[in-house]
């Protein structure tokens, strides 16, 4: 089986709790390292399945690896290789495929309610999940490209998962650890100083106090979306 290609952007938000996954389930996958210049592919045949984390960046900055990331996400598409993006990696398949990333109407930081719509695809992904505690840390949005459905959405953010066949965005966070939580907090405490008075912003005590709690059911909400994305997978 050709391994699943995982894009990250900054260190500290890597697969996370996803490479656990695929690591029990006997998935080969690749990590590429963006952040440390390793190069975007020029196609995606070589892979069975394409995911992209976090990162602090936007989709819309003028950075090198964007518009070869945005041209192999379209050349997965094309070749119906399944796509996965998490939060920034949920806005670049949104922009390749179509859609536009712009500002939320709040900053979303920490955890928060996400609702499943009420459809056969949001069933299909999600079984009989109605909503759940989601991780977020994201102060843009995407809209949906054409062809896709919504399937996930928060009181603050409309547009929280798409689907579009095999492809699975998304603009909150499933993938979490309590290391990555505990680094993000670390390392983005300026910018939770400076969101504070958004209603969807936590302080970084309550973020790991509640982590204890909200990451096992979490963790098995990504199984399920997991499982039902790797069903999906190029074997050949």
């Amino acid at each position: 089986m050709k391994p699943v290609a995982i894009f990250r952007h900054m260190a500290i938000e890597g697969p996370g709790y996803l490479a656990t996954f695929l690591d029990h389930h006997a998935i080969p996958w690749q990590l590429i390292c963006v952040d440390e210049n390793e190069s975007i592919p020029a196609a995606a045949e070589a892979y069975s399945g394409l995911v992209f984390m976090g990162g602090p960046m936007s989709v819309n900055d003028e950075l090198p690896w964007i518009p070869g990331t945005l041209a192999l996400i379209c050349d997965a598409h094309a070749r119906d290789i399944p796509l996965l993006g998490h939060c920034l990696g949920g806005q670049l398949i949104a922009k390749a495929l179509g859609g536009v990333v712009g500002r939320n109407p709040i900053k979303e930081i920490g955890w928060g309610s996400v609702s499943v719509t009420n459809s056969a695809t949001a069933d299909h992904w999600f079984g009989e999940i109605c909503n759940f505690e989601a991780f977020h840390w994201h102060g843009e949005t995407f809209t949906l490209p054409p062809g896709a459905e919504r399937v996930l959405s928060s009181q603050h953010c409309v547009n929280q998962a798409f689907v579009i066949g095999k492809h699975f965005g998304m603009q909150c966070h499933i993938e979490m650890t309590e290391e990555m939580i505990r680094n993000w907090c670390t390392v983005g405490a300026d910018e939770i100083r400076s969101a504070a008075s958004s209603p969807a912003v936590q302080s970084a005590e309550i973020m790991q106090i509640q982590m204890r709690d909200k990451l096992p059911p979490l963790h098995r909400v990504a199984d399920r979306i997991y499982t039902r994305w790797v069903h999906g997978l190029r074997l050949d």
